[in-house]
């Protein structure tokens, strides 16, 4: 049998896994099983449906919808038409999907019946542009034509038939596989568009790393947004095994879980294991069933990797690290009982190994590499590297760069320091005001950016509320003025931008703020005060 989208290369391995096992199941969610056959008949009608109703020439498609048959099916029916992906998450304001559909330049959006009142309030953001929106499972779109005439809306009834098998249009290696947005320090997010050939890098190694098959159940725990969701559903389908999205109401502590759907590959940001342990879920030799447990998007605390080593005890732990811009992760540390703690610094387990086909270095703030034992800003090159950031030329010139002592390599400044011990990596802050909450990276300046607007002040800056082994937990907020300021309002103008995860917790109002030895306002002070 002909392996088919064989040219769509983050789409290959679902392919190979539909063709080698079409009744192995592959995906179980709210409830209901599918089959790679069933499941890849859906995507064969998606992007059947997308190509029939593709009047500019989209390289891009918008899907707005989270962890369901929508969300997935969208995903590689939109690869499979040979476009890419970009998730625009439902949990976020309006305005802030807004933007992001504006700098995607999408003309297309797939969604469905879940997320209609949220659609509504975009298409009044949208205005006259004509777009065409796909409801899955939407049987009747009177309303929505009627009132918002000029779109074409594509019913669960209208979505077309594709072939059992479908051969997608070829598809260049450096054509984009996915749109990813991180936060920007200017209120409007980065575009990071991340390859076929950068995605299929990752996807490569970590398959030849790792003894994935068929027979696993993998967890899948983050937004589509998150690229952390790249690495669960890619691999999984690489390896003919099922996906198993975890709901909601599950996502802080997915013991229960985990224990019930007997999962065999858990990936998690260390917040959600920290949670667990101070709930005292993780009790010795809980989950049996793991074989592999990842953890990403913060500094995993030593003291919590020896906890879910416990109540994992057949599985191999590891910690994974690496920024967007990097395709989802691109170095490894494996969980040692005996030898970690003591190589753990300061109680953060290492970042371990940079994968082996890509290059890093250490520089100092003139960019030049520092010497062995210092610590620096780490920088990356190789495959999984992205080109820059989209239509953003002054952002891509200060983030790749040529570093003149090491070649003409382009090298992406993480704004992560680091230092080698003992031919290991370990993670020993940020470089900048941006921080890591619940595994997303925040600028800092992005909230600042916000509460400005919302309190109609340029005095007005955030801090991160408390840090636990590198994990923040929250945002405090710090105004110039009194308490006239209405916090509520302010507070209603965040919700409208921000989304939860960067919302201010704390409000403080000040007649003084403190200010460096460069007449910036100091954090480091604001941050004391919090403490204090």
């Amino acid at each position: 049998m002909q392996i088919v989208c064989e040219n769509s290369l983050l789409l290959t391995g679902f392919a190979q896994s539909l063709q080698r096992f079409p009744e192995h199941n592959a995906l179980v969610v709210n409830g209901n099983t599918y089959t790679y056959r069933n499941f890849g008949q859906l995507i064969s009608n998606m992007a059947t449906t997308i190509l029939e109703n593709d009047k500019l020439s989209d390289t891009l498609v918008a899907l707005l919808s989270s962890k369901s048959l929508t969300a997935y099916a969208g995903v590689l029916g939109i690869l499979a038409s040979g476009k890419g992906y970009v998730p625009l998450n439902p949990k976020f304001p309006v305005e802030r999907i807004y933007k992001m559909l504006q700098l995607s330049n999408s003309s297309i959006i797939i969604t469905d019946r879940e997320n209609l009142p949220l659609l509504r309030k975009l298409l009044c953001l949208i205005g006259k542009e004509s777009m065409t929106i796909i409801l899955t499972d939407v049987e009747d779109a009177d309303e929505l034509s009627q009132c918002y005439y000029w779109h074409n809306f594509i019913t669960e009834e209208m979505i077309s038939e594709g072939p059992e098998f479908y051969d997608i249009p070829r598809v260049r290696e450096d054509a984009i596989a996915y749109l990813m947005f991180t936060s920007g320090s200017t209120g409007t997010p980065k575009g990071v568009p991340v390859s076929h050939r950068n995605a299929s890098s990752y996807l490569k190694y970590m398959f030849s790393r790792y003894d994935t098959d068929g027979n696993d159940r993998f967890s899948q725990a983050f937004e589509l947004s998150f690229d952390l969701s790249v690495h669960d559903m890619f691999l999984c389908w690489l390896s003919g095994a099922c996906l198993y999205p975890v709901p909601d109401k599950y996502l802080m502590a997915p013991a229960k879980f985990i224990k019930y759907n007997e999962l065999t590959i858990s990936f998690l940001v260390p917040s959600v294991a920290m949670f667990m342990s101070r709930m005292k879920m993780l009790k010795a030799g809980m989950f049996p069933s793991l074989h592999y447990s990842f953890f990403c998007g913060e500094p995993l605390n030593s003291a919590l990797a020896e906890k879910w080593q416990e109540a994992a005890p057949n599985a191999i732990v590891e910690n994974l690290y690496g920024p967007t811009e990097a395709t989802v992760a691109i170095s490894h540390y494996r969980w040692h009982r005996e030898e970690s703690q003591d190589e753990s610094l300061n109680g953060i387990v290492p970042l371990g190994n940079i994968f082996g086909s890509h290059k890093n270095c250490i520089v100092d703030d003139d960019l030049k590499p520092v010497k062995a034992d210092n610590s620096g800003e780490l920088c990356l090159a190789g495959p999984q590297i992205v080109d820059g950031y989209l239509n953003s030329p002054e952002k891509t010139r200060a983030n790749f760069v040529i570093i003149s002592e090491l070649g003409d390599d382009i090298w992406y400044r993480t704004g992560d320091l680091v230092m080698i011990k003992e031919n290991c990596l370990h993670y020993m802050g940020r470089k900048d005001d941006q921080v890591k909450i619940l595994g997303h990276r925040v600028e800092l300046q992005e909230i600042d950016y916000v509460l400005r607007k919302a309190s109609g002040t340029d005095m007005a800056i955030s801090v991160p509320l408390s840090v636990d082994y590198g994990d923040v937990g929250g945002i405090a907020a710090f105004i110039y003025g009194d308490e006239k300021n209405d916090e509520s309002k302010i507070m209603r103008y965040c919700r409208k931008y921000l989304p939860d995860y960067m919302i201010p917790q704390k409000v403080y109002f000040i007649d003084n703020m403190p200010l460096n030895s460069n007449g910036k306002i100091d954090r480091l002070k604001l941050i004391e005060k919090v403490k204090g």
